[in-house]
Formats: C-alpha cells, structure tokens, sequence
C-alpha cells in the first residue's frame, strides 16, 4: 500500500484520539451500522482531498466499512493532523497522502497521488482535487460517476465550472444542506476560529475590537461568539442585505477602510480574495492581530503586506511579526491559512457528525443516481438533510412534534380560511 504521511509511529495516539471524536458522532454511527450490513459502496474507488482530522477518520472509516476503496489526501497545507494520518495508514489500511505543513509541490503531488487510484467518485473540500482533475487527469474523467463538495469556496468554484460548461461530472453541494451549513459553518467555526486566535495568541478577547470581514453563515458564528467572549464586533460586507442583518443583530458595521484603525483582531471569512489589503495593513494600529477562516489564504494579500514590510520574524507557533515602514507591526497568524485547522483542532466532532452524514449519504447517492444527472451542481436531496437532522435528534433524546391528519389537510388546502 503506497501512502505518505509524517510519522506511523503516531498510530496509536491517533487512534485514542479518533475514538474520542467518534463519542459525539452518533449519526455517522449509524450509518456505519447500515453500511456494514448493506454494502453500498461495494467496490467503488473514493478520492478524497478533505482536512484530515480525527472526525474525518470517522467518515473515512464509514466509507471503508460500506464497500469503498478510500485514497484520500489533505485539503490544506496546514489543516493535517499526523497522528490521525499515522492511525489511518497503520490500522484501518488506508492510503493516505499528507503531512502537516507541506509544501505546495508536496501538496498537489499528493492530490496526483490520490488521482493515480482511477477513481469513480470524489469528495472535495475547496475543490482542488476536481480542478486538478480536470486540467492534469482529464483521462480519468470516463471513470467519474459523481462528487460532492464540502465547504462554500468549493462549491462556488465548481457553480463557476457548471456556468462555463466545463464541469464534467454531478457533484452534490454537501456546503449547501441545512444540516450542514446552519450548523458547521456558524457554530462550528465560531467557536473553533476563536480556539485558533486563542491558542495562537493567547491573548484577551474581551474588551477588544474584533473586526470579522463576511456575514455569510461562518461570518455569523464568528461574531456571535466573539461577541459572547465580550469583544465589541465590527462587521464589514459588500452584501447590503447582509450588513442590515449584521447591523439588527446588534453589530457596529462600516466598511474595512473604516475598521482598519479599529480592531484589535480581523479574521476574514468571505471566499474572496484581498478583502484585507495594503491600505487596510497600513492604517492599522500598532500591534494588530490578523487572520482568515475561510477556506484559501487569498483573503489577505500577503504579498503586498511582505512588500511594505522592513522586517518579519516568527514569534510564537503559527504567528509571525510584519514590521511595516510604517513603523507599525502586524501579526499574521497561521500564514494566512484557515486559522481553525493550523492552529487548532478544526470543528467539533458533534458538527461534524452532521457535515460527515451528508457526505457518506451523498456518496451512496451519488453511486445510485449519478449516472442519471446533469454534469451540474446538485443540492443534497431533501429526505438526507431531514433524515440527518431526525438521527441528530434522537440520538440527544430530543423530540419534536408530528402534524396531526388536520394539520396536513390544512396546509394542503386553499378553501380554508379564517
């Protein structure tokens, strides 16, 4: 078995670690459950280009147990974790392609890795594994019955794709489903941004000015839960729609040329390219924090900030010091990667149960149906997202009501009044 990781001598930590997510996945459980009595994926080679994390583990684990030959390869240079990918290639016989802190050649050497294994269906997250595939492998595109795409920069780039008529497979928005983005996006990575900021800083939030650049559902998690550890939160949009929403929710709004002299920390979650750039670096104040939680470290122009820069220096693990011309410093922490997943641990396994239920439906889906669809971006089908959402209910003994035979007759009808 061909794999490329750190260390396989971090197998066991690894695993202690995996179990320990699994305790929140009861979803994912399930579903492994079924898969191991039912096979649906019997014989169909995955690959997959994701944050390799302990939750991760779980889905690949899940997969494996359905039938699937799994390769599967990092999403991002910084987001690996060595002793999950030691555990994968040791004890579950998993190839895997990835090392924490990889170079950019290492990295998509390490996507051709996984596209060397022929594969019929791919699971993508920022899709530059369905990229890749379309410009250097497009020999293996014959094999494709379809993809999904976990988070809102992927599906963006694959939408564009679809637009062009250049995508040559379905692939399902996994980013799209409710259960997914209602709750990985804003609650996931609220609370695991600001886990990032504070290791990497340990510094104090409250009493500071955070200035969170996007009011998108990751935007809104961040917020709120900056705000919850007693930050006063600046929130910048180009979305009018968004910033009246940031604004009724008790926000101060302004654009970043405003916020720049303001904050204290700025974390961009935007899917956008240069929202924090030359200008807004130089009018910030002596000793500002600077970050990004989405999914490429395009968000800050880092290049116009080295080139403004005197002198730079690493200070702490995942930070590095700018000291502008200016005379001003700027910190830039996990360079300019998504600061949940360099300098922290990612989400927490109870989301991303739910994020990992939708991709392992998906792929079954995808394995029934894809030969059936359009070369087009799809949403997950309706009874996945709900049924997701029921299992995660009952599996934390909450219920919810059932309409009465009344009640659907009513909402069904139009003769009906007051």
């Amino acid at each position: 078995m061909k794999y490329h990781i750190k260390d396989p001598d971090l197998a066991e930590q690894g695993r202690l670690r995996i179990e320990w997510a699994a305790r929140t996945m009861p979803v994912l459980a399930l579903i492994e459950e079924r898969f191991k009595k039912e096979r649906p994926l019997e014989g169909v080679r995955v690959a997959a280009c994701l944050h390799v994390t302990t939750e991760t583990a779980q889905l690949m684990k899940t997969l494996k147990t359905g039938g699937a030959e799994i390769m599967l390869c990092a999403s991002n240079p910084l987001s690996t974790q060595d002793d999950v990918t030691a555990s994968l290639v040791v004890h579950e016989k998993i190839p895997v392609f990835a090392i924490k802190g990889e170079d950019n050649d290492t990295y998509y050497s390490h996507i051709q890795a996984v596209l060397d294994g022929a594969p019929h269906l791919t699971m993508d997250d920022g899709a530059d594994l369905v990229s890749v595939l379309h410009k250097d492998r497009a020999d293996l595109l014959p094999n494709l019955v379809g993809g999904s795409e976990e988070t809102t920069t992927g599906v963006i780039r694959l939408k564009a794709m679809a637009k062009d008529g250049v995508l040559k497979y379905p692939i399902i928005a996994v980013n799209d489903a409710d259960t997914k983005h209602l709750f990985d996006n804003r609650y996931g990575t609220g609370q695991s941004t600001l886990d990032g900021i504070l290791r990497a800083t340990n510094r104090l939030m409250s009493g500071s000015v955070f200035v969170v650049a996007g009011y998108g559902w990751c935007g809104r998690g961040l917020a709120m839960r900056a705000q919850g550890m007693g930050a006063r939160v600046i929130v910048t949009e180009v979305d009018a729609i968004k910033g009246l929403e940031a604004l009724m929710d008790g926000y101060s709004v302004m654009p970043m040329a405003d916020a720049a002299p303001l904050g204290d920390f700025f974390c961009t979650v935007t899917g956008n390219i240069h929202v924090i750039r030359e200008e807004h670096f130089l009018a910030m104040k002596d000793g500002a924090i600077v970050c990004n939680s989405g999914h490429f470290n395009v968000e800050l122009d880092l290049e116009s900030l080295a080139g403004v820069t005197g002198e730079r220096r690493a200070i702490r693990p995942f930070m590095e010091e700018f000291t502008m011309k200016n005379g001003k410093r700027v910190y830039v922490l996990a360079e300019g990667r998504l600061v949940n997943l360099s300098a922290a641990e990612g989400h927490p396994s109870s989301v991303m149960d739910m994020s990992f239920a939708n991709q392992a439906l998906s792929a079954e889906f995808m394995v029934q149906e894809g030969r059936n669809l359009e070369k087009k971006v799809y949403s997950v089908p309706e009874d996945i997202d709900h049924e997701i959402a029921r299992l995660k209910l009952a599996a934390m003994n909450v219920r919810v009501d059932t309409l009465t035979e009344e009640q659907v007759k009513y909402l069904g009808s139009w003769e009906m009044g007051t």
